[in-house]
């Protein structure tokens, strides 16, 4: 049996900032790259803070999941790139809000620099499709 790696970038989400796809598929098995909390509609980041950018990233990746069947209840892991620790605590607020009860394995990380001016926080993601 073959396995064919499916890239994507959904509409209605932000635009890659480099030579890259968001989603890479292959059969049930979806990852999602590094995303920053740019409002898709706007090019901008959602907010200056990381509460807000935080909810944006989320908000694309409940986009990016639906595009491959799948949503933020089927995620395994997320992997969260903070430019400050200190806001652990604003990142996790929105984090609950977001994710509801479906708390998958995670993975908080302090960064140096991110690529973009203004972004505080970057996050990519591991996780599958619903069943048919």
């Amino acid at each position: 049996m073959k396995n064919t790696v499916e890239t994507y970038t959904p509409p209605d989400t932000p635009t890659p900032i480099g030579p890259y796809n968001h989603i890479a598929k292959v059969g049930h098995l979806i990852s999602i790259g590094g995303t920053a909390g740019f409002d898709p509609a706007t090019g901008q980041l959602a907010g200056a803070d990381v509460y807000t950018q935080c909810k944006q990233i989320l908000k694309s990746f409940q986009v990016m999941l639906q595009s491959v069947n799948s949503d933020l209840d089927h995620v395994m892991h997320i992997n969260v790139f903070l430019l400050h620790m200190s806001d652990f605590d604003e990142m996790n607020k929105a984090y609950v809000e977001m994710m509801a009860k479906h708390w998958p394995t995670r993975t908080v990380i302090g960064v140096h620099e991110l690529p973009k001016p203004g972004v505080l926080l970057t996050m990519n993601l591991t996780a599958v499709t619903r069943m048919p």
